[in-house]
C-alpha cells in the first residue's frame, strides 16, 4: 500500500516577518517551489502537495500581505515583486534549498522571474500556470492598468475596476467560466482570501503589488533574454477561460521556449480549483524527467 505524504506546516521569520510554509516531502528530493498568484495563498496547492511529495521536496509559502503569512503595512514592508522575491530567497535559504523547480502563477510569476533571473543555475524548470510573462498575455483588458500605470493620477485610478472586494476576489476564481465550472468552485477559497485581505491595511498592501507590475511587464525584454540564453524546462498548465491572462499567452511561451510542454484545460484562472489531479500528475513527470 502507498503511504501518503503528509504535509507539514511551519512559520519562517524573515526580518521579523513571519512567512507561513507549507512543506511536504524529504529534503533530499529535488525541490518544487510552489509560487501562488492574487488573491490566494498555499492554499490553493492543498490539492496537489501530497502527490507531489512522493517524488519531490514541496515548499509552498504565503507571499507577505498573503493567506497566513504576517501582513504589514506599506509603511513597514516594500510590496514589489523584488522585495518579495529577497523575502522568498531568505525562506529558502533557512530550509536549505539551493536549487528548485518554481511553479510560477499569477502575482508569483514575477516572484519567480526575479529569482530565476537572479541565479538561473538554480531553477531547474518552469511550470507556468497562468502566470504572464509577455505582451501577447495582456489584453484590452488591461487598458486601464496600463493608463494608471503611465499616468498614476486620481482621475486614472477612479477607471481601474473594483477589484478589492469581496465580489472581486470572487471573480478571480469565476470570471470567464460557463455555468457548469462555476459549480465545480469551492466558495471557502474566495471566503478564505477576503478574510486574509480583510486585515488592516493589507487592501493597500494589494494595490501596492498591483502599481508593481508595471516592473513585471516592463521586464519582459529581461524575461525573454533569460529564456532565450539558459531555455530552462518548461511545463505550461492553462486553464483556457483565463478573464485575466489571455491564451495568446500560450504561443508566446512557445515561441520563446525549445523544451515546453503545454497543456489547456476547461478551467479558469485558478486551474487547481478544478483540475488538481491531471495538473499534480504532470507536474511529478516533469519533475521525474528532469532530474
Amino acid at each position: 500500500m502507498q503511504t501518503v505524504q503528509k504535509v507539514r506546516h511551519r512559520q519562517v521569520t524573515v526580518d521579523g516577518l513571519a512567512v507561513f510554509v507549507r512543506e511536504a516531502g524529504h529534503p533530499d528530493q529535488p525541490t518544487v517551489l510552489l509560487l501562488h498568484g492574487f488573491p490566494s495563498s498555499s492554499h490553493t496547492f492543498r490539492q496537489i502537495m501530497p502527490a507531489l511529495a512522493e517524488v519531490a521536496h514541496v515548499v509552498a509559502p504565503d507571499l507577505p500581505g498573503f493567506g497566513m503569512s504576517s501582513s504589514p503595512t506599506v509603511e513597514d514592508y516594500d510590496y514589489t515583486f523584488a522585495n518579495l522575491a529577497r523575502t522568498i530567497e531568505s525562506v529558502l535559504g533557512q530550509l536549505g534549498v539551493e536549487r528548485f523547480f518554481v511553479y510560477l502563477h499569477d502575482f508569483g510569476a514575477p516572484v519567480g522571474y526575479h529569482l530565476a533571473t537572479r541565479a538561473p543555475a538554480r531553477v531547474r524548470g518552469l511550470v507556468v500556470q497562468n502566470g504572464n510573462a509577455h505582451p501577447a498575455g495582456l489584453g484590452p483588458q488591461w487598458d486601464s492598468a496600463r493608463a494608471y500605470w503611465a499616468d498614476p493620477t486620481d482621475a486614472t485610478r477612479a477607471r481601474l475596476p473594483d477589484w478589492l472586494t469581496f465580489a472581486g476576489t470572487r471573480d478571480q476564481y469565476l470570471a470567464g467560466l460557463p455555468a457548469r465550472l462555476r459549480a465545480l468552485q469551492a466558495p471557502e477559497s474566495w471566503h478564505l482570501d477576503w478574510a486574509r485581505m480583510s486585515r488592516p491595511g493589507n487592501v493597500e498592501a494589494q494595490f501596492a503589488l498591483f502599481t508593481d507590475y508595471a516592473s513585471h511587464v516592463a521586464r519582459f525584454d529581461e524575461i525573454a533574454a533569460y529564456h532565450r540564453r539558459h531555455q530552462p524546462p518548461a511545463l505550461l498548465l492553462w486553464g483556457r477561460h483565463d478573464a485575466y491572462f489571455d491564451i495568446a499567452e500560450v504561443l508566446a511561451y512557445h515561441r520563446a521556449l525549445e523544451r515546453l510542454d503545454a497543456h489547456l484545460y476547461d478551467g479558469g484562472h485558478l486551474l487547481l480549483e478544478t483540475h488538481p489531479t491531471e495538473c499534480a500528475e504532470l507536474i511529478r513527470a516533469f519533475v521525474l524527467d528532469n532530474t
